[in-house]
């Protein structure tokens, strides 16, 4: 009897795939990527292990031959899969329509070597008609695009494992390079510096309210120009603080007097100007912008929205996320536009489709844009009463972006008003009013696209003007002088660090998501209020990177590689030939390294200026072994790890050295030891002290936190003695164990024996009582293996699974878990204070990270 087999890589779609195939048709899962590369020397075959290239994983010296290794974890699949092809009459390989998905069927018949026909199995969304479609009209594996994938798994492979040894070497251990990663990395840590060379300039200007004769409604209006002469704004400053010629600045006390001498002036309408204002829809979801779009919107991360979507997708509700393209196929330009017709009426659907241009260079990843799946598309209310939270959120943006891009243009209509008075002191000023309105919403009634800045206006933002006409006389109602202060160049959060890479060339959108996560979790950068803040770590690799091997970190030379990638994946480059002229040879990478590694002066490039004290003393940020801390001199003094490097200026690192030197602040006498009392900042933050170490001791003084909401400034001696009365003792329970309070680097708890309970607030542990320790300590109960953690905090439900999602504190330090998968905090998360959405996304980065 005939049977046929189907390989999908994850269980969820192979269930849904069986229900479209009927019983003749077996689905398996091959759980992602069967083999790779080794990833450590255990993992080398025998054979190679005495090979110069062994750790390589790849025979440089044999064409660059990679050698495969199958992951531990995989085998048992394996056998279940060699079983299932030893049954089989014929093989369907249905793994993803992309780079990645093509090496796996590949890997597949290299690893199964069945003896039955093969077949290519490819579609973009899992429907029905999709499946039968795709398996009916089966193609054969693609051996440029499976040349393309082993040519990049093998490029990242030589670059991180030449260049991550360097910078063990140069900088610190545990470190990794690579080739998007650290381009990356280069980006923020340049935003950063150009917000430590910032030097903020203050500027004043007059806002006016106004109201046109005999009419109720007003206005405000800005100060423009002085006797035709403009007014300086924001923008005619550079980064300096300096301000471009040709402008008037005013100071407060300008501006002020300015004001005086208009009251009473008579002011009248100059110029009316109206223009017509058009909008354009934006093209449907690549994988960036929904990234993008998601991380603004919905305050995903990469990696969540990523994971979100593949569960969409895997489920049959949108099509396949991993994509540049933003063409829609003629079916869903029809069902978009039927509902269109049949949601908002005929006059919003244009008289013919919107076609879109690919922006990709290489628009290959797969041949459709993001959109809802199937012939007739579920409404985000339908799909809300299916899936979980995160999934209809993130629905409901496809669908509606979808919608939006075969709608017709926004319509409306903006003005700008000039209008003027003459001052006692015979100046001219002349103000300005902008305004607009929108006479036909088209798109805006269904999608506004968002943006990084706060105070930007969104498309569909009305400001509506009263009737005016030149000429007409107006009545002041207060004129306010205003200062400003020029602001730095904002940080780059998650989305606006994917729109950078995109706009360089830099990477492919389906790696984006891991790029993030990685640069995160190898501390280079850490999140703080949604925006990537570099660590002095980062900066020093990066400096070494530019100093020594720049072409690795230089925009233009990344996205020629990406260019190369991308015609061997085209056929128009050939793998070998292109590898041989990166690695070997004297301009190669191998080559390369060897030379400059002796060139490398690991304290320069581990070394940031700050600038100079009022002593003329030069003060510098080292990065070693342990992390960075400042040094002026003989002076040094550890960094608190929240600090953000644009926040370390001279005064601050002036005041952690000066407070260093000096052993710290002396807050006054311990009257029962009659020890001295210090409060000094330790790379965890402030402390207190009671006295020093004695020369040749190994006991170390006492030594206690701050509580969050105090200030080493306005410590008393009082304060310090309560901290350094802890722990507390609270009593015994009924069988005579000892009941402490304690305030730990993760928060205040109790502690009886190895069992760990969370107060909610630090002042708890002076008041909570014998009565309430215990009650806290008998829930929520225990599960064995808990007695060395701290009582799990429960932050809500996974709207996806329904799991349980708790943090917890464990000996790495603190985590959350659905009771599955565990993933650290990162830098700048707090246990106290981290909400669901942010535990979600951590999990979802580390299951990206697992494979799961």
């Amino acid at each position: 009897m005939s049977k046929t087999l189907v390989i999908v890589e994850s269980p969820t779609k192979a269930k849904k795939i069986s229900e479209y195939l009927g019983d003749d048709v077996v689905v398996e899962a091959s759980m992602g990527h069967i083999r790779d590369l080794p990833r450590s020397a255990k993992e080398i075959p025998a054979k190679y292990k005495d090979e110069e290239w062994a750790t390589l994983g790849v025979n440089v010296d044999a064409g660059f031959e990679p050698i495969y290794v199958i992951a531990p974890n995989r085998r048992e699949n394996i056998k279940k899969l060699k079983k299932a092809a030893d049954e089989a009459t014929q093989i369907y390989l249905a793994t993803d329509e992309d780079r990645e998905g093509e090496a796996i069927a590949w890997h597949l018949v290299e690893v199964l070597k069945p003896k039955v026909p093969v077949r290519r199995m490819v579609f973009h969304e899992i429907t029905e008609s999709a499946i039968r479609q795709a398996f009916e009209n089966p193609r054969d594996i693609d051996e440029r695009l499976v040349d393309a994938q082993e040519a990049r798994r093998i490029l990242d492979r030589l670059y991180g494992y030449e260049v991550s040894p360097v910078l063990w070497k140069k900088v610190a251990t545990g470190l990794s390079a690579g080739r998007v990663q650290s381009v990356a990395v280069r980006i923020v840590v340049e935003r950063e510096r150009e917000r430590m060379a910032f030097r903020s300039a203050s500027y004043w200007d007059i806002v006016g309210r106004f109201a046109k004769e005999g009419d109720p409604a007003t206005f405000d209006a800005s100060l423009a120009s002085i006797d035709g002469e403009r007014v300086a704004t924001g923008r005619d400053f550079d980064s300096k603080g300096n301000v471009a010629t040709g402008v008037v600045r005013l100071d407060e006390e300008a501006a002020t007097q300015l004001a005086r001498a208009l009251e009473g002036a008579e002011f009248v309408v100059r110029s009316v100007d109206t223009k017509p204002y058009t909008r354009k829809p934006y093209a449907p979801f690549r994988t960036s912008t929904l990234q993008m779009e998601a991380g603004r919107k919905l305050r995903f991360s990469s990696s969540r929205t990523m994971s979100v979507a593949q569960r969409l997708y895997e489920n049959g509700y949108i099509t396949y996320m991993r994509t540049d393209s933003v063409t829609l196929s003629t079916e869903a330009i029809t069902e978009a536009r039927n509902q269109i017709q049949r949601l908002f009426g005929a006059d919003y659907v244009p008289d013919s489709p919107r076609v879109y241009g690919n922006r990709a260079k290489n628009a290959q990843e797969a041949h459709e844009a993001i959109r809802p799946a199937g012939e007739t598309w579920r409404t985000p209310e339908q799909v809300a009463r299916e899936v979980g939270s995160d999934e209809a959120r993130l629905y409901e943006l496809i669908w509606k972006r979808t919608l939006a891009s075969q709608m017709p243009d926004a319509r409306g209509e903006s003005v700008t008003v000039r209008l003027g008075g003459v001052a006692s002191d015979g100046r001219d000023a002349e103000f300005t009013a902008s305004g607009r309105t929108i006479t036909f919403p088209g798109f805006l009634k269904v999608y506004v696209e968002s943006s990084d800045d706060p105070d930007a206006e969104t498309d569909d933002q009305e400001s509506i003007l009263p009737p005016l006409a030149e000429g007409d006389p107006l009545e002041v109602l207060s004129l306010d002088p205003t200062g400003h202060e020029t602001q730095p160049p904002r940080r780059y959060s998650e989305a606006s660090l994917v729109q950078r890479l995109e706009e360089l060339g830099v990477g492919r959108p389906s790696t984006y998501a891991s790029i993030l996560t990685t640069i995160q979790d190898r501390g280079y950068v850490w999140k703080k209020g949604g925006v990537l803040v570099p660590t002095f770590t980062a900066f020093a690799v990066v400096t070494l990177l530019e100093q020594h091997f720049p072409n690795l970190v230089d925009y233009a030379f990344t996205a020629r590689m990406e260019d190369d990638l991308d015609a061997i994946a085209a056929g128009e480059e050939q793998r070998v030939p292109w590898l041989t002229r990166f690695y070997l040879g004297a301009e190669g990478l191998r080559q390369t390294v060897r030379n400059k590694l002796g060139d490398i002066d690991a304290r320069a490039v581990n070394s940031i200026p700050i600038g100079e004290d009022d002593q003329g003393r030069q003060i510098v940020v080292r990065v070693g072994r342990y992390g960075p801390y400042l040094e002026r001199g003989e002076d040094r003094a550890s960094i608190p790890d929240d600090l953000p490097p644009d926040e370390l200026t001279v005064e601050r690192a002036t005041k952690l050295l000066d407070e260093g030197s000096r052993g710290g602040k002396i807050l006054g006498t311990d009257p029962e030891t009659g020890l001295p009392v210090l409060a000094r900042t330790g790379r965890f933050g402030p402390y207190v002290q009671l006295g020093e170490q004695e020369e040749g001791s190994k006991e170390k003084p006492k030594r206690a936190s701050l509580f969050k909401g105090m200030d080493i400034d306005s410590l008393s001696l009082d304060d310090a003695l309560r901290l350094l009365s802890l722990p507390r003792v609270v009593g015994k329970d009924p069988d005579g164990v000892e009941i402490l309070a304690l305030n730990g680097r993760y928060g205040p708890y109790i502690q009886r024996g190895d069992d760990r309970r969370s107060l909610e607030s630090e002042e708890q542990i002076f008041t909570i009582t014998v009565e309430e320790a215990l009650a806290l300590l008998a829930e929520p109960p225990r599960r064995r293996g808990q007695s060395r953690q701290s009582a799990a905090r429960e932050l809500g439900s996974d709207p996806t699974t329904g799991k349980k999602i708790t943090v917890r504190s464990g000996r790495y330090g603190p985590y959350v878990t659905d009771g599955e998968v565990n993933a650290s905090l990162r830098k700048g998360d707090d246990p106290e204070t981290i909400d669901l959405d942010r535990a979600l996304e951590l999990l979802a980065a580390r299951r990206e990270r697992l494979g799961k």
